[in-house]
């Protein structure tokens, strides 16, 4: 399971690497200030939380594991539905994005809760 994290993380990297770069060069093109800054946001988070993800699989100790679960549903659910709504400005794909950021917040929760546990791996 270790090696799915670390491979999850590295995924989720790129295409936060990929993504941005896109947004760079592509997207600033085609959107307005506003919508880019939405878009760099949604970057922002995904690559923060990549390299949670990342990291927690080179723990390698699973009682983390479930953080980043919920985190990896975050970047999901909270940062691709803003590259979608900064992209297309369709407002319903919006409201998919809080319940992205309640997931970054259940993954941090859980990984608070389980750091004050006793090791167990």
């Amino acid at each position: 399971m270790k090696n799915n994290w670390i491979t999850t993380g590295a995924i989720f990297g790129f295409l936060g690497v990929a993504i941005g770069a896109f947004g760079a060069h592509q997207v600033e093109k085609f959107v307005s200030p506003e919508m880019m800054e939405i878009y760099r946001t949604g970057v922002l988070y995904h690559l923060i939380h990549a390299a949670v993800i990342l990291a927690i699989g080179l723990a390698g100790n699973r009682k983390f594991f479930k953080g980043a679960l919920f985190i990896s549903i975050g970047i999901i659910l909270f940062s691709f539905s803003l590259y979608v709504y900064s992209l297309t400005s369709v407002s319903a794909i919006a409201m998919i994005t809080p319940v992205g950021g309640v997931s970054f917040l259940l993954g941090w929760l859980l990984i608070i809760i389980s750091s004050l546990k006793k090791n167990e791996t």
